[in-house]
């Protein structure tokens, strides 16, 4: 059975999972569009600091988020100039850390539709006058839609499954920073396998959901349209 710090550690979990990819869809559409329609020499570096998070170890970003939100660092000191304090050890703190762990994973899927779209439907609309705006809201966002969805997908999971970056970023206090992954750490330290088992299949089961969501909305390329 759930104990009321399994179900907390799970609100709380879905909670930071679905904030953390409605920021992503937000701040990872301009990135992906301008790294799918850029010819600029910057091109290559941005997307390589993108996607870091893909090659470097949880905790070596979780470390570093540490330090530039601690009251030292450079965020730290503008979060209490600002009169927020320190983000560390908070939900706002999980959300920052999920947002750099998390961004390849929407960015790359947009990034590839928007790449997808090509040239030729926007300069079509721009010869109907269309504005650099109206080009986007009506053309490219529409046809890349099967990206966001993707993007959406991959984000809330791999959101779902942190442990190492929000572990070093918001430590293991119950109810405010205590999420599943962490939980299970928990139960398995004090030997508690029963309880142990009951969060990693949910995580299972969930996991699968989400990849079966994920390929049932591609299209099988043995397929006949």
């Amino acid at each position: 059975m759930l104990t009321s710090e399994d179900a907390a550690a799970i609100w709380l979990t879905l909670k930071l999972a679905a904030l953390t990819t409605c920021l992503l869809l937000v701040i990872g559409t301009p990135i992906a569009w301008w790294l799918a329609r850029t010819s600029s020499r910057w091109r290559g570096p941005v997307s390589a600091v993108v996607a870091l998070p893909l090659v470097l170890p949880p905790t070596v970003i979780g470390f570093y988020l540490l330090l530039a939100m601690g009251p030292n660092g450079y965020v730290g000191k503008l979060t209490q100039a600002l009169g927020i304090g320190t983000l560390p050890f908070s939900f706002a703190g999980l959300v920052v850390g999920s947002l750099v762990y998390s961004l390849p994973f929407v960015v790359q899927p947009l990034h590839n539709a928007f790449g997808a779209v090509g040239r030729w439907p926007l300069e079509a609309a721009a010869t109907l006058r269309a504005g650099a705006w109206d080009r986007f809201v009506t053309v490219a966002l529409p046809l890349a839609r099967p990206g966001y969805l993707t993007a959406a997908v991959l984000g809330f999971a791999h959101t779902v499954g942190e442990f190492g970056v929000v572990l070093m970023i918001g430590g293991n206090i119950p109810g405010r920073t205590r999420v599943v992954s962490v939980q299970i750490y928990d139960h398995v330290e004090a030997l508690e396998y029963g309880r142990a088992h009951i969060l990693a299949a949910g995580m299972v089961v969930l996991s699968f959901l989400i990849l079966l969501l994920l390929y049932a909305r591609r299209r099988d390329p043995w397929s006949r349209a």
